[in-house]
């Protein structure tokens, strides 16, 4: 190619294009559209670097030809564009607008169709875009216009497609129509395959020797004889878009035939993924007494001699301490289920407690809204007060009664208090009652904890026993148990806690749970009378033996953040 001569000489490239690959059709476009521009060329006196043949659709980017001839005029080996219309350059926006912008850089100088004018000013690149927009709109119509009439084809039951092996399109009536050389063939090979004898190379080898074979002369592969035996056009349905649609061509086999050949496909059919052992409901739940290691689950399943089966699922400790040899003996899922239970009973709350302590939460939130009610309204006041001071003061300052020092001073005082205040209301709007409603369901959880352990359904166990903070599950001597933790491993002191402790406290007592209150007097530093939600402003749980333990008071002091409980005795101790 021809380097580009200086002043600005005008060197272009002839840029032919046709939209397919199939070299017999629109030939006769491509050397018509050469013929027209090299005589539009000659006409002209255009000097001519090079004539490009491109055979590709230009609906997307990645022409290679076109990528190359931009690269070269980037070079400065032309400067100039010689082509039949815009569209045969660009029907995308990525080409088209690479073309713009190398005529804004000035590496592109000109553009020249016999079919279209343009000029390199803004109006002819304006005029270049709407074009190249309009190719873009054309192919984009042209698509969804062809995708409707495929639509349409379907719902009349007429495969929008090439016909498979055993069929042929009928250009003359544009139609499906049965090949009566090769369908008997395709139809004893349906036969062969449903009897359970042959294989898929056995049908490839059958239709070869009779002349069915691929494009380069060579028997069907595996992939393609099973494709054809599990397509269902051949009974009169066909597959589009994904779905199965009833076709108005003939079939060539019945239903019949074609299931049993699917049942034959199906049982040799090779599964992809290994069958998985699920992990049994209680993993992970529990800790291994001995090394402390994680407590796993196996099945085993014994198979009587007069037939029957039983299956059994045993925990065990998994022994992968390097340390420690672990012989903890295993124990069955339903001894450790009952053990569970148990356990889980222990943080159930009664019935009663539930009702009483429910009611003590509702007479709570009635206080706690009054009493916030009335601190919201006497800081609105103080707010209504300061803002009437603020407004008198800008008052005085704008009638020169106050200087401005003064004015500023005061009025940043005043602007503290009232943002204070207004704080204060959001906090007291906010918080007033903020720990109710995690305390209702909290009370409803535990309540929910006696059917759970009624049911002794594994799954709800363990979810049951993951809503418990601070919890040490360990399996020691074939026994589930808790283990105390060390002081420094304790949780917050949290409601299971406190309803733990106050269950052993009865208990310890021999009282009946269903019975018993939990509102009981407090005997030592604090009076001794009946205690209501509104006296408990002091700590939630004490040590001593011989102080009755109240639950509501601790449960109540858990959730207000400016109250101060100390630290709880691990539920599992015994009472003394």
């Amino acid at each position: 190619m021809q380097e580009l001569i200086v002043n600005m000489q005008l060197v272009y490239y002839i840029y032919v294009r046709k939209s397919t690959d199939v070299e017999d059709k629109q030939i006769l476009s491509v050397e018509a559209q050469i013929v027209e521009l090299r005589k539009y060329a000659a006409d002209n006196n255009m000097q001519i670097a090079g004539v490009i043949i491109e055979k590709q659709s230009a609906k997307t980017p990645g022409r290679k030809k076109f990528n190359a001839m931009m690269k070269d005029i980037k070079a400065g080996k032309a400067n100039g564009i010689i082509s039949w219309h815009p569209d045969r350059l660009a029907r995308n926006s990525v080409d088209g607008g690479h073309i713009i912008y190398l005529l804004d850089q000035s590496r592109l100088v000109a553009l020249k169709f016999p079919t279209f004018w343009f000029e390199n000013t803004s109006q002819g690149k304006f005029m270049l875009s709407m074009a190249f927009s309009q190719s873009k709109y054309y192919v984009d119509n042209l698509s969804e216009n062809t995708k409707r009439g495929l639509r349409q084809k379907v719902r009349r039951g007429e495969f929008p497609s090439k016909a498979p092996v055993g069929y042929i399109n009928d250009v003359r009536t544009k139609s499906i129509a049965i090949d009566k050389r090769r369908a008997p063939f395709i139809i004893e090979a349906f036969e062969m395959y449903a009897r359970g004898g042959s294989r898929l190379v056995d049908i490839a080898d059958f239709l070869a020797s009779k002349g069915i074979k691929t494009g380069g002369n060579k028997p069907l592969s595996k992939d393609q004889v099973k494709h054809m035996l599990k397509n269902p056009f051949y009974y009169g349905h066909f597959y589009y878009g994904g779905e199965v649609h009833e076709g108005k061509h003939k079939a060539i086999i019945d239903k019949k035939l074609f299931d049993r050949v699917q049942v034959v496909l199906a049982r040799r059919g090779y599964t992809p993924h290994k069958t998985r052992n699920e992990p049994q409901a209680l993993c992970g739940l529990l800790a291994c007494g001995v090394c402390n290691m994680s407590i796993t689950a196996e099945k085993k399943v014994k198979h009587q001699k007069n037939g029957n089966i039983h299956e059994y699922v045993y925990y065990r400790c998994t022994r992968k301490s390097k340390t420690i040899a672990c012989k903890e003996s295993p124990i069955t899922e339903p001894v450790l289920l009952v053990q569970l239970t148990d356990i889980l009973q222990g943080y159930a709350l009664p019935k009663s407690w539930a009702d009483a302590l429910m009611t003590m939460l509702e007479e709570d939130e009635k206080q706690a809204e009054q009493s916030s009610g009335v601190l919201i309204a006497d800081a609105q006041s103080k707010v209504g007060n300061l803002q009437g001071k603020l407004q008198r003061l800008l008052d005085g300052y704008l009638d020169q009664d106050i200087d401005q020092p003064t004015y500023k001073a005061k009025q940043a005082e005043l602007m503290s208090d009232k943002k204070s205040l207004e704080e204060q209301i959001g906090k007291l709007t906010l918080a007033a009652n903020a720990w109710v409603e995690p305390m209702r369901q909290w009370l409803k959880q535990a309540h929910d904890f006696n059917r759970i352990a009624k049911s002794a359904e594994p799954s709800a166990i363990k979810q049951a026993f993951a809503e418990i903070d601070g919890l040490n599950l360990f399996l020691e001597n074939k026994k589930a148990r808790l283990r105390p933790r060390p002081i420094s491993a304790l949780p917050p002191p949290n409601c299971w806690q406190a309803l733990c402790a106050a269950r052993e406290k009865i208990a310890h007592a021999g009282e009946n749970l269903s019975e018993n209150t939990v509102l009981v007097g407090e005997e030592g530093l604090e009076p001794s009378r009946l205690f209501r939600p509104a006296d408990f402003k002091s700590a939630a749980y004490t040590n001593s033996a011989t102080r009755p333990y109240n639950i509501w008071r601790h449960l109540r002091e858990l959730h207000p953040p400016t109250r101060f409980c100390r630290p709880l005795r691990n539920c599992s101790a015994k009472a003394p």
